[in-house]
C-alpha cells in the first residue's frame, strides 16, 4: 500500500525561519531560573527582564525563554552517522539543518489543523492509519486542550533531533525514519497541575501567561527506487495531550 506523503518538508523556504529579537536597550535583570526539561539531557531558561523606560512610557516587561540541550554523546555521534549514510546511500543533497526548519514548519501547520479539527486535511501529510487515531483522541480533548496543540511559528523555542532510523521491510523497501522534538509556548489556559512544563509570565500581576510544552514527531520517507521523495508524518505526540 502506497504511503501517504508530505511534500516539501525539508525543501521550504530558508526566508521563514524563526526569528527571535528582543529588545536591544539597556535591561535590568530581575530573576532567573532553570527547570529541567522532560529528559535528563536538556534544561530550560526562563529568564525575566525588566527595561529602563521613561516616565512617561509604562514598564513592560520582556521574557526570554531559551532552551538548550546538552547531547548525549552515544546519540550525538550515532546521529552523526546516520545522517552520513542518508547523504551517501539515499540523498546525497539531504541536510539536517534544511530538514529540521522543513519540520518546524510541518509541525506548525500539522498542529494548527489538530487544534481545528481538520482532520481531513491532514492527508497527504500524516499516515492514514494516524489520522483516524488523532481524531478520536482530540474529539475527546476540552477546547482549552486542543488549543494548546497549536504551535504558532513565533512560539517555537527548540527543535532538536530525538532518533533517526534506516530499516527494510520483507518486500526490500527502503526506509528513512527521523523522529524530531519541539518545545513550543502556548497561552491555552491550562491546570497548573495536569501539564509539565514552567509557566512564562508577561505583565504586572502575572496578568498573561505561557506554558511550555514539548512534542514528538516523526518523519517517514520511503527510498525505494521509483517512488516519490516525499515525508509522512508517522508519529505524533503532545506531551500530556496526545500520546
Amino acid at each position: 500500500m502506497a504511503l501517504p506523503v508530505f511534500r516539501g518538508c525539508c525543501r521550504l523556504s530558508a526566508s521563514l525561519r524563526l526569528n527571535r529579537i528582543f529588545a536591544t536597550e539597556r535591561l535590568n535583570l530581575i530573576q532567573s531560573h532553570k527547570l529541567r526539561c522532560p529528559t535528563s539531557t536538556a534544561r530550560v531558561s526562563v529568564t525575566l527582564f525588566r527595561p529602563y523606560c521613561s516616565d512617561r512610557e509604562p514598564q513592560r516587561q520582556i521574557h526570554k525563554v531559551v532552551v538548550f540541550c546538552i547531547p548525549n554523546p552515544f546519540i550525538w555521534f550515532r546521529t552523526k552517522i546516520y545522517y552520513f549514510l542518508i547523504r551517501a546511500y539515499f540523498d546525497k543533497d539531504f541536510t539536517i539543518e534544511e530538514f529540521t526548519e522543513g519540520a518546524k514548519q510541518a509541525f506548525s501547520h500539522v498542529s494548527r489543523l489538530l487544534s481545528q479539527c481538520q482532520f481531513q486535511d491532514l492527508e497527504g501529510l500524516v499516515a492514514t492509519d494516524l489520522i483516524g487515531k488523532l481524531e478520536e483522541k482530540c474529539n475527546l480533548l476540552p477546547l482549552n486542550y486542543r488549543r494548546a496543540l497549536l504551535a504558532d511559528p513565533d512560539d517555537i523555542m527548540y527543535t532538536t533531533t530525538g532518533d533517526v532510523g534506516i530499516y527494510y521491510d520483507n518486500d526490500g523497501r527502503k526506509f528513512v525514519s527521523i523522529l524530531m522534538r519541539f518545545w513550543y509556548l502556548t497561552s491555552a489556559r491550562l491546570p497548573d497541575d495536569s501539564l509539565e512544563g514552567p509557566r512564562v509570565y508577561h505583565g504586572e500581576g502575572d496578568v498573561e501567561s505561557k506554558r511550555l510544552l514539548t512534542a514528538k514527531y516523526e518523519f517517514q520517507r520511503e527510498f525505494t527506487k521509483g517512488v516519490d521523495p516525499d515525508w509522512t508524518i508517522t508519529r505524533i505526540e503532545h506531551s500530556k495531550l496526545l500520546e
